[in-house]
């Protein structure tokens, strides 16, 4: 966690609203592996990272609730009477979509003041915005003492994207920023809501994420459209989602689809083993396995599901000659944002130098790079 952040963002609080707040502190999340299984039922392995959200909140006796981003330097000051997504509403969604979503619940929530600011890359598949729900679905709970336990909070964030952001995201992201454990990953079962934590020891490697700078404008209509596909041929086999389809069933209403929805169904089929296949070799060290797996998941993000782009295939195809480097993968929605590396630790710096440059020459323009430590989930600053 960033002090200087967590202190730029007290100072802020105490300059505007003139008294002391509660601080909170929700990390963003890499995924290891798992990627679009959630919101089938599936599995996913992310982790919480040492990047996040910082949010300064405190109670105010009446009147509007007042948020002020430090980062935009932007200030939003709203009411509770009629409460609805604002077209060009940006980061003010997600809050609005959290209050709207606890009053909808039965909660009352009083009027607060704020200040929030973050250190996550924005667009980077990191999940900003996970963490920003998180966040303050977890100060405005400890604030008004709303009883509400962290899977309860999770869902509100979760509607809350669905609703006011009009994105139909699974739960992965906001349970990994939120029951998030410092130096684990967490196997989670999407369907369950449940995770079993692994210790991750990369030994002689870490985990580099290049961010290619860009977000290209398909991502939220092509994310609600892979999930409609996917929903679609759960209803063709009569099940709950694609969690519970195997390749024999799918093959049954293959003449019903499209080659490319059939590709869509048994990327997340064959994505689901590959995670349970990941954990198997966290268990025996096999970092090998490990870096072939992300190879695979990103080949069928690339191939079968179409949600790649040409920055991320060529970041993924520098690294898989090197042989400082086991395996990567695109990392989040999709068509843009970061690939995620098991990169030998002598080697980083050297292949840093190497992807920017021919990067720069391709694209012309700079990617960045992220070393993380994972982290402890959604809580409290003391």
């Amino acid at each position: 966690m960033n002090k200087e952040l967590v202190n730029n963002v007290r100072q802020k609080f105490e300059q505007i609203f003139s008294r002391d707040p509660v601080l909170v502190f929700s990390p963003g999340r890499i995924n290891l592996i798992g990627e679009h299984t959630d919101y089938n039922d599936g599995f996913a392995f992310p982790a919480a990272v040492d990047k996040g959200i910082v949010v300064a909140i405190q109670k105010k006796q009446s009147g509007d609730s007042s948020v002020y981003a430090l980062d935009q330097e932007e200030r939003f000051n709203f009411g509770y009477e009629h409460l609805h997504p604002l077209a060009t509403g940006g980061w003010r969604n997600y809050i609005l979509g959290i209050v709207a979503e606890l009053k909808t619940r039965g909660f009352n929530p009083g009027s607060f003041d704020a200040v929030f600011a973050g250190d996550i890359p924005m667009g980077a598949g990191m999940s900003s915005s996970a963490a920003l729900e998180n966040a303050f679905v977890f100060g405005l709970n400890h604030l008004f003492n709303l009883g509400l336990t962290k899977d309860e909070m999770i869902l509100i964030s979760q509607i809350a994207e669905h609703n006011y952001a009009n994105v139909k995201c699974g739960i992965m992201d906001q349970y990994a920023s939120m029951f998030g454990i410092e130096n684990n990953a967490l196997l989670l079962d999407c369907r369950l809501v449940s995770s079993e934590p692994f210790r991750i020891d990369l030994k002689d490697y870490g985990l580099l994420l290049i961010n290619s700078n860009v977000k290209h404008n398909l991502s939220e209509s092509a994310y609600n459209d892979r999930r409609s596909v996917c929903e679609k041929v759960s209803e063709l086999l009569n099940v709950k989602a694609l969690r519970d389809v195997t390749l024999q069933d799918l093959e049954t209403v293959k003449s019903k689809l499209s080659k490319k929805d059939f590709q869509k169904a048994l990327y997340v089929l064959e994505e689901n083993k590959r995670v349970i296949a990941f954990s198997d070799a966290i268990m025996n060290s096999n970092l090998k396995e490990l870096g072939k797996l992300l190879i695979e998941s990103h080949e069928g993000l690339r191939k079968q599901y179409a949600v790649s782009c040409v920055e991320l295939d060529f970041l993924v195809d520098r690294i898989k000659a090197d042989p400082n480097v086991l395996g990567g993968r695109m990392m989040g929605g999709g068509f843009g944002g970061c690939t995620i590396n098991l990169v030998r630790k002598e080697s980083i710096q050297d292949l840093k130098e190497d992807v920017q440059r021919k990067f720069e020459k391709k694209f012309k323009r700079k990617c960045a790079f992220y070393q993380v430590n994972l982290s402890q989930g959604t809580h409290l600053i003391h």
